[in-house]
């Protein structure tokens, strides 16, 4: 269970890969950091804004949006050493088959699957209520209150052609929809700055209170641990933080493309790191003029921006914020199609998972069966199931990796001491074990009845190695 892969393989095959019929090194670091804006600025910054301002922060949802950062920040160093000296699909999952053992990486991988079909789904079921909205089509089969989500499915089958046709298209959409989306972040604050009122922003962390409704498995574990209120105050931001890290969590599909870019050495670390710094300023940008505009107290859950610019009289400021939440959405819906069937490729490609879903299509080079795969998949939740209840499962899903990631790096230090490292985390070991800290307290502030779906989630896929991936992994047999 805790074989490992050898660097050196892994590093090889990957130098090998476009002329041995594998994936084909396309992207440079403007496509990285375009892919990675694409699946970060989205749902976050369209919702959760609101969300926890108005149930955790207050106006220091600010500071929220700027730990999480931090903490992704931390994590997305360890992932830029890592993905720069061993540049494979599956990011996180193979660096752990490289350092901590197989059942680790499966775990891993499993984990992945999980945060990323998950993601796509609920933004689906969100980009499909932004449509609904926009051009009032019926609620039947658009928005939440339908019983069949359309549109979520829809776009989803349609953004799985484009992830499968080929990397690079893939890049050229997303590209395209992430200029639309930062322009219309950078029209929100410059024009919401106009609007803002110091008492609105006044007190600027409200007092600490226990959460309304919050006992039981809904409380976080810190909470049910110490008893500590978790709304507003320091235990707020904590907690508000723990939740909008949904909104940094696809930074680390860059490293998953990194077997496709043409100088990873050079390029990965500024993919990551590009990627968080753009993403961080916009958040925090857009939640501090947003709680200017308007009373935390007083924000809509569902469209705080928009409603936002109807509070203070611009109304019209609302369109242009849906259409960009819909270019926003859909950037980040096929990023995530993009990545789940980058690791679903990896896996197959080891043996934990069949063999037919490495296969690549001989025309695109892309895993195009591991892409319709998790697009079914992303059909199916996104049509038929509410996933509001579900979406910290993302948080912590992406937390853990991270976490491994993270413990990863001065073990690896450890045991390959001469492997070339194009780029070094400072400090290590010390803050790769800070990033692992702050990831696993994190996840901490997340609900127990979280962790639990989470439980359900990881023996579910310790059945599927156990029963399948054990016997055929091709390390198995080496």
């Amino acid at each position: 269970m805790f074989r490992t892969k050898p660097v050196d393989e892994i590093v090889s095959r990957t130098e090998s890969s476009e002329a041995t019929g594998g994936l084909r090194k396309r992207l440079g670091t403007l496509d990285l950091i375009g892919f990675g804006v694409g699946i970060v600025i989205g749902t976050g910054i369209f919702t959760l804004t609101g969300v926890e301002a108005k149930g955790h922060a207050g106006p220091a949802v600010v500071l929220s949006f700027a730990l999480a950062g931090i903490v992704s920040l931390l994590a997305a160093l360890c992932y830029a050493e890592l993905a720069s000296a061993v540049p494979t699909a599956g990011s996180a999952y193979t660096y752990a088959y490289a350092t901590v053992g197989e059942i680790v990486a499966w775990i891993i991988g499993w984990d992945l699957v999980l945060e990323f079909v998950l993601g796509a789904s609920v933004v689906s079921r969100g980009w499909s209520g932004y449509l609904q909205n926009l051009f009032h089509l019926p609620t039947s089969l658009f928005g939440e209150e339908s019983v069949v989500n359309l549109g979520a499915m829809l776009i989803t089958a349609v953004l799985a052609v484009v992830a499968s046709v080929g990397i690079k298209q893939s890049a050229r959409v997303t590209n395209t929809l992430v200029v639309v989306k930062v322009a219309i972040c950078l029209f929100i604050i410059v024009v919401g700055a106009f609007f803002i009122r110091g008492a609105n922003l006044t007190p600027f962390v409200p007092p600490a209170s226990p959460e309304a409704g919050k006992t039981g498995l809904d409380q976080p574990v810190v909470q049910a641990w110490f008893g500590s209120p978790s709304a507003f105050g320091v235990a707020g931001i904590l907690t508000a933080a723990a939740v909008v890290f949904f909104a940094y969590t696809g930074f680390e599909a860059v490293a998953n493309l990194s077997e496709e870019v043409r100088k990873p050495a050079k390029q990965m670390a500024w993919g990551l790191l590009g990627t968080l710094v753009v993403a961080t300023l916009l958040y925090v940008g857009v939640s501090f003029v947003l709680t200017g505009m308007q009373h935390y107290t007083d924000l809509n859950n569902g469209s705080p921006l928009s409603s936002a610019f109807d509070s203070v009289g611009a109304s019209w400021a609302g369109t242009l914020v849906s259409i960009a939440a819909v270019c926003g959405l859909t950037s980040v819906i096929l990023v995530e199609l993009v990545t789940v069937g980058r690791i679903g490729f990896a896996m197959g490609r080891d043996g934990l998972l069949p063999p037919s879903v490495s296969e690549l299509h001989p025309r695109f080079g892309t895993p195009v069966r591991a892409t319709v795969v998790v697009a079914v998949m992303i059909i199916l939740i996104g049509g038929f199931v509410p996933l509001t209840a579900l979406a910290d499962l993302v948080s912590i899903g992406a937390l853990f990796a991270f976490t491994l990631v993270s413990i990863a790096v001065p073990v690896l230090r450890r045991t390959r001491p001469q492997m070339p490292r194009p780029f070094r985390v400072p400090w290590s070991p010390v803050l790769p074990v800070v990033s692992a800290l702050a990831c696993v307290y994190l996840m901490l502030n997340l609900s127990i009845a979280t962790w639990l779906r989470f439980l359900v989630w990881f023996l579910t896929g310790l059945a599927i190695y156990f029963g399948y991936g054990r016997r055929h992994a091709k390390a198995a047999r080496a």
